[in-house]
């Protein structure tokens, strides 16, 4: 059925599924971010982590520049 569908047929079978699932995703990402700011607020070393997780980032973005990929088995 969906393989002979016109392409907006399509969109408005799945629009339910994409509006759930962009919930879900927003939803768990909202509350992990609750929970490491509450961890942040708790600790005692707050820019350690900031540091940490700053250098963190810009290990990834350099690598990614660079092309660096981990090897998949």
């Amino acid at each position: 059925m969906l393989a002979t569908a016109p392409h907006w047929q399509r969109l408005v079978v799945l629009a339910p599924v994409i509006v759930i699932g962009a919930g879900i995703f927003l939803g768990v990402g909202i509350l992990t971010v609750r929970a490491f700011m509450q961890s942040v607020r708790e600790s005692g070393h707050k820019r350690l982590i900031f540091a940490g997780l700053g250098v963190f980032v810009c290990a990834v973005v350099v690598l990614t520049y660079l092309g660096v990929s981990l090897p998949r088995e």
